[in-house]
């Protein structure tokens, strides 16, 4: 099963991934994960983004589907991947069917988790997460909870940059410019199929699964 995991910043995608990658026995590929594997690796790709990104250049695309095909090319991923982050652009979705072609991977899905925008701003600004661990929690869970239920950190808990407002509002606006088309390529092919985000985790996933006939 080749998964493209899709969606805007707070939609749960992370989430989804993680439960999908167990029942199908697949690796969740997170280009970011990624991209710090192949420096940590020293491979000649992941040399070049560490200079690029050691300047604050972005890492071209032509180098990020390198990285990718020498992640997708490892045994665990025989049966299948969820990608996630990546591509971005339908540029990217273009250069990506041209690697999956090349490597003879022709049955990718893609899985548009959507989500109201107000929603998506609520859910996310009602997160914090600990200075001390980084474990994500939502108000209700910490509620009137002073140490990390993770690791125990007295007055731990803070509101992460990503998680403010005008920040989660700029990161739909970007969302919305330049990657949502990446969806109108991919329903053109008829790859895409879309699954509201707002249920339970478990309601969600149900409907990912019903959605791919599992």
């Amino acid at each position: 099963m080749q998964l493209l995991l899709f969606g805007a910043p707070g939609v749960g995608k992370g989430t989804q991934a993680k439960l999908l990658s167990s029942k199908f026995n697949i690796p969740h590929i997170s280009t970011g994960d990624i991209l710090r594997q192949a420096v940590k690796d020293q491979t000649e790709l992941g040399k070049k983004a560490n200079e690029l990104m050691s300047r604050g250049d972005l890492v071209p695309d032509d180098i990020m589907i390198g990285i990718i095909k020498y992640r997708l090319s490892k045994s665990d991923c025989n049966n299948g991947f969820i990608l996630d982050g990546f591509p971005r652009t339908v540029q990217q979705a273009e250069e990506l069917d041209e690697l999956l072609a090349e490597m003879n991977l022709r049955d990718l899905r893609l899985v548009n988790i959507f989500a109201d925008e107000e929603e998506i701003v609520k859910r996310l600004n009602n997160r914090r997460a600990c200075k001390i661990c980084g474990h994500i929690f939502t108000l209700n869970e910490i509620k009137d909870i002073t140490n990390c239920p993770e690791c125990d950190a007295n007055n731990s808990f803070y509101l992460r940059d990503d998680d403010k407002e005008e920040v989660i509002r700029k990161r739909m606006e970007i969302f919305r410019r330049t990657t949502e088309p990446v969806l109108r390529y991919y329903e053109k092919q008829d790859k895409a199929v879309s699954i509201n985000g707002l249920g339970s985790v478990e309601e969600v996933n149900s409907e990912i699964l019903r959605s791919l006939g599992q």
